[in-house]
């Protein structure tokens, strides 16, 4: 168990603010009642900037931080001062401060890299760079793409009217449905690779899938895209447009981008025994190695990158804090939760486990689909992963072959519905932070919702019927 709960740690730190398992407690004696914290920091989240926008924008850290003690108080009193410290001691070693380590080095290295040129946001332009950031996505990760593809989309648009539904689109597919081809690309998929499962079982199973959600989302948009684009009609552009030729500044940080990807595959396969252990938290050699290398990125980006190129990608630090500020408490607040999920049939959530089996005591596929979809919606998508694969039977040899359909599904449901909220997948919430403070007003949590609810549940509900 204890390889497993590696594992998992390891895949979660993989280009995304993952969720490693909660600490070591039997979350099947938790009542539903500890997971109020974590209903109430997504309730703030979601109203918040709607019924208070000033008290929120001057004060968000300091409501995650309230959710996050009306969790640990409780539980130290009831459980005790020992538990709910290593608790907190897990989710700051274990997930939080490898996930904020290697969040700002990809938010770094990204903001180094200005793609200069003469770029105006047509439907065809739009298209294009949706499409080349869900490719890149597989390869370099859902968060490597998202930092690295938003601002040249950002600044490309600029002259538009209506931006917030491409910023919508955007998260839709380079942040999500992109990663879903390799264990490169999103959380889960990297754990499952850890766990058994082949590196190219994932796009020899679900290809048809993404390219059917990834087509269906590139049509609709260049179709909303267009209408919007007539409905603004010629709009100037610019008073001083870029009239150098396409290129990039700040190319250097490409080979720290890779530098990045590399220790993080490198953390994932490097097995040492060296580390030390901190009130039941594991420190391996390997993360260390890895955390210390993505600080010298991010420190080296940032010395090595000229003023003009954060200049002209208008960076800043504001979306990085309120991200950093907003996943301290998720991550904390989680952990119960979690915890009870791991618990199976026997813990609070054991009717949505005993769902996802027939009565013959067969696997349902689809079931697996909506169940791992859905909570992965909320929580993170790679524990979440873990459970239903685990529900499956945990071998990989016979749920890549036997029960591939099942593998199937728990996949496609962890990497494709992370978008149905700004929570459901890392890069969600930063790519929404970054467009806020370029001045993009982006709808909120529910507002959201709405969107996901409309172009993607459908989809979703035809790819059960055809698929799974």
């Amino acid at each position: 168990m204890r390889s497993v709960r590696r594992a998992a740690a390891l895949a979660l730190l993989f280009l995304s603010p993952g969720l490693a398992l909660a600490a070591d407690f039997d979350g099947s004696r938790l009542s539903a009642a500890w997971g109020v914290p974590f209903a109430g920091i997504l309730l703030s989240i979601a109203v918040m900037p709607l019924l208070a926008p000033s008290f929120w924008h001057h004060h968000y850290g300091k409501v995650a931080a309230g959710w996050a003690l009306a969790f640990f108080v409780p539980f130290a009193v009831i459980y005790g001062g020992a538990a709910a410290s290593a608790s907190l001691v897990h989710a700051l070693l274990a997930e939080y401060i490898p996930f904020i380590v290697l969040l700002t080095a990809l938010f770094t290295v990204a903001g180094g890299i200005h793609i200069r040129g003469n770029l105006h946001g047509s439907p065809a332009l739009n298209t294009g760079i949706l499409a080349l950031g869900a490719v890149l996505a597989s390869f370099m990760g859902t968060t490597g793409a998202s930092v690295l593809m938003l601002r040249p989309l950002i600044r490309a648009n600029d002259n538009r009217l209506h931006k917030a539904h491409v910023i919508v689109f955007f998260i839709f597919i380079v942040s999500n449905a992109g990663g879903s081809l390799t264990p490169l690309g999103d959380p889960p998929l990297f754990l499952g690779f850890l766990l058994g499962v082949d590196f190219f079982w994932t796009v020899g199973h679900i290809l048809p899938e993404t390219l059917f959600l990834l087509g269906s989302l590139l049509l609709v948009f260049f179709a909303l895209d267009s209408w919007f684009f007539r409905r603004e009609g010629v709009l100037p552009v610019d008073p001083t447009p870029d009239t150098r030729r396409l290129g990039f500044d700040g190319a250097v940080n490409f080979a720290l981008l890779a530098a990045a990807v590399a220790l993080v595959l490198l953390s994932g396969f490097w097995k040492s025994p060296l580390g030390f252990e901190l009130m039941g938290t594991e420190v391996g050699l390997p993360g260390l190695v890895r955390d210390v290398g993505l600080v010298a990125v991010t420190l080296l980006s940032l010395r090595i990158t000229a003023a003009k190129v954060h200049a002209d990608n208008q960076f800043s630090w504001g979306p990085m804090v309120e991200v950093a500020k907003l996943f301290a408490g998720i991550f904390l607040t989680i952990v119960p939760v979690i915890a009870m999920l791991k618990a199976g049939v026997n813990g609070p959530f054991g009717a949505v486990v005993s769902a996802v089996t027939r009565p013959d005591g067969q696997p349902d596929p689809a079931m697996y689909f909506w169940a791992c979809g859905l909570l992965s919606s909320f929580l993170d998508n790679a524990p979440t992963y873990l459970v239903f694969f685990n529900t499956a039977g945990g071998d990989s040899a016979t749920l890549m072959t036997t029960l591939a359909p099942t593998l199937a599904a728990i996949s496609a449901g962890a990497v494709f519905m992370g978008a149905n909220t700004y929570i459901g997948n890392a890069p969600n919430l930063m790519v929404k932070a970054i467009a806020e403070d370029r001045g993009i007003r982006m709808p909120g949590f529910f507002g959201y919702m709405a969107w996901s609810c409309a172009i993607l549940v459908p989809l979703f509900i035809f790819m059960t019927f055809i698929w799974f």
